[in-house]
């Protein structure tokens, strides 16, 4: 599975609303990370659109190398 450019080395803590959707960034591109701003255009990788199933703090990745797309697995950890 292709991966996309490390964008940061942590994840972001952001609070996510339930029942909303969201856009993660998958490129790595985007200057609005964690989230999408359309940078794929570039390149072959597309975010991964998700519905917040309950409202929560969450960590999404922004290595862009995790297992667990959004969220942080701890990939970073390793580059």
């Amino acid at each position: 599975m292709e991966k996309g450019n490390v964008a940061v080395k942590h994840p972001a803590e952001v609070e996510i609303q339930e029942g909303k959707m969201y856009a993660w960034c998958a490129c790595g591109l985007s200057k609005n990370q964690p989230y999408c701003d359309g940078s794929h255009k570039k390149g072959d990788l597309r975010p991964k659109v998700f519905k917040a199933e309950r409202s929560e703090t969450a960590y999404l990745c922004q290595c862009k190398q995790t297992d667990d797309a959004p969220y942080c697995d701890g990939s970073h950890n390793a580059l």
